[in-house]
């Protein structure tokens, strides 16, 4: 037969391979309550892992660990200010190479439930949402106002695409696909917006995939973000009665799957409060009872990570807090991705209902304390976040009051006048006493701490959202200089710059710059800040996020071992913005410190 004829059959469909596979499918079976996999019924036991909060040389580790613990799915966050950082400007390279990391997982045997927002929480900056949508300040975000339902419409016709691909149906392991997050929790509960982003998954993915939300048990919280044609699930902790959790479940999903898409394994942490734990214990119990139950879980988190660069997030709760760098979660998997206590009692659990998969658990990773490294002073304040400056109007012989009104500085204020006078912080010290001559610069220098990610306030605009005054005067002729820190560090500023003079004051924001070098290996460490207030550090470029050993409980900060250099000196640039110590050293340990002992290995207590 000639190859014309051949394709001729072929297109007619008159001719058969020997075996055609099966459709590959992923479905809800109403009947059984039961999800079903290839016809077969299926539960899946799944844990959150963040790629954004996980440098891409360590994706593998994490993945693998979980893997070996039994898991068959992970569960993932796209944030989407992660990738589009200005209105049609995109970011799918290196640490945030979404498809590289999705392909990790089916080779590695992982299934994938995604969950693309377009809000995500996480406790994650603005909750995933991009701060430039509030360029447009009467802009109602989570709603159908069209100008968010265009921006969020342009960003889902270029992350989707991408994903359609990998879905189960189309031979990918993508099983199901979250719509928003826990909506419910929002005051807006506008179900045109909820039936605008099913509209919109369905045209890009197809009619195929499994698209759920997830809320709390709460019934008003499940009224407002559940939607018919979106499977409703649910979320709660150990510390909840699993029968009465999956009932509330039961009331707006009478059949189907039992599904706890966020069992919480810990929980975050937020900056001047005790670090958060949660037993092992309790945790492998309320996992038992609801396999036991047939449900399916997700256990959130499986592997917390880091808040690198300004990514953490923050929430209001009677006022405003923010999350720690650290992600750790008290999760199973440790920020430095080292198998816990947790992590076994849960593997326990699983293989009580299904196989485990054989072979060792992979061991921690490597961690390494380098020691002592002596830091230099080389600038006297920043050239970093946003700096609001003026002058003086009149002179100011007689200690004056500096004021912002409530909720106007945002989120934290360094004010100099000819030295360093103190901070303003947002529902903190809005006030500082100070003297001056007319003329004098006053200089501002702003800090983000993390906008919202959670409730009614995540329109979190920052910076100085009102003048300041004098005495009762406001004062005016604000210039408003936005400084791009990262960049500059990035391209080796400020390590070129002439030292300062050793005798120079401490307080108020400046850099400082440090080099040591590795003793042939780049492990793992844990840098420590004696001394220090708080600020910002950078190792090789490589922003490893915020410290704040005064306000605790996080006194170190992680750095993995890819960032640094083996055979040439590491560069350490350090903005502190309140006050150095002394002597600037930074001491790097093989170990995170926090105020209290953690659940795992040997930390210390501070």
């Amino acid at each position: 037969m000639g190859l014309p004829a051949l394709a001729l059959l072929l297109a007619s469909g008159l001719l058969h391979t020997q075996a055609s596979s099966p459709a590959r499918s992923f479905q809800l079976d109403y009947e059984e309550n039961c999800f079903r996999k290839d016809g077969a019924p299926f539960r899946y036991i799944s844990g959150s892992i963040h790629y954004a909060r996980v440098p891409r040389p360590a994706w593998r580790d994490r993945l693998l660990k979980m893997y070996m613990s039994g898991l068959s799915a992970v569960q993932v966050y796209v944030p989407w200010n992660y990738h589009e950082p200005l209105p049609g400007v995109y970011d799918f390279a290196g640490d945030r190479d979404v498809e590289a990391f999705l392909d990790l997982t089916a080779e590695l045997g992982l299934l994938v439930i995604l969950r693309p927002g377009p809000y995500i929480c996480a406790e994650w900056e603005m909750g995933g949402l991009p701060a430039w949508l509030l360029w447009k300040p009467d802009i109602v975000l989570r709603s159908s106002d069209p100008d968010y339902l265009a921006a969020v419409d342009s960003w889902l016709h270029v992350l989707l695409p991408k994903i359609k691909p990998r879905l189960y149906q189309h031979g990918g392991n993508i099983i199901s696909v979250q719509v928003e997050n826990e909506y419910g929790s929002y005051y807006a509960c506008d179900y045109g917006y909820l039936r605008h982003l099913l509209g919109s998954f369905r045209a890009l993915l197809g009619s195929e995939v499994l698209l759920f939300t997830t809320d709390s048990i709460q019934a008003e919280e499940l009224r407002c973000g559940t939607l018919q044609g979106l499977y409703a699930t649910i979320d709660f902790g150990p510390g909840s009665n699993v029968t009465e959790a999956f009932g509330a479940q039961r009331r707006v999903e009478p059949r189907g799957p039992l599904v706890n898409s966020e069992y919480y394994t810990g929980w975050l942490d937020y900056w001047g409060e005790a670090h958060a734990s949660t037993s092992s214990a309790s945790v492998a119990r309320g996992l038992e009872d609801m396999l036991q139950l047939g449900a399916n879980v997700n256990m959130y988190m499986f592997h917390g990570g880091t808040n690198f660069v300004y990514w953490s997030g923050a929430d209001f709760k009677d006022q405003y807090k923010p999350v720690t760098t650290s992600y750790d979660y008290d999760a199973p998997l440790s920020e430095a991705g080292d198998p816990t206590k947790k992590l076994f009692a849960i593997r326990t659990v699983i293989s009580k209902f299904q196989s485990l998969p054989v072979g060792p658990m992979p061991p921690a990773t490597l961690k390494y304390a380098y020691g002592w490294v002596a830091l230099r002073k080389v600038r006297s304040w920043a050239h970093g976040f946003v700096l609001y400056r003026t002058q003086l109007p009149w002179d100011v012989l007689d200690p004056a009051v500096l004021g912002a009104p409530p909720h106007h500085v945002c989120d934290r204020g360094y004010v100099m006048l000819q030295k360093y006078r103190g901070t303003l912080e947002r529902d903190g010290q809005t006030t500082l006493c100070v003297t001056g001559r007319a003329g004098e610069t006053l200089d501002v220098l702003l800090e983000n701490m993390g906008r919202i990610s959670f409730g009614a306030n995540i329109s979190d605009f920052k910076g100085l959202l009102g003048n300041l005054s004098l005495d009762s005067s406001p004062l005016s002729n604000w210039l408003i200089y936005p400084l791009a820190i990262d960049t500059a560090v990035q391209q080796g500023w400020p390590h070129t710059a002439p030292p300062q003079s050793s005798s120079g004051a401490r307080a108020g924001p400046a850099f400082y710059t440090g080099t040591f070098e590795t003793p042939g290996i780049a492990w793992d460490t844990f840098v420590k800040f004696p001394g220090w207030s708080k600020g910002q550090l950078w190792i090789n470029g490589f922003n490893l996020g915020r410290y704040w050993p005064r306000r605790g409980p996080q006194q170190t900060l992680f750095v993995p071992g890819s960032v640094l250099h083996v055979g040439r000196p590491n560069n350490i640039t350090v903005l502190e913005l309140e006050g150095a110590p002394s002597t600037p050293l930074l001491l790097f340990l093989d170990r995170p410190l926090f105020n209290r002992t953690l659940s795992y290995g040997t930390a210390a207590t501070e």
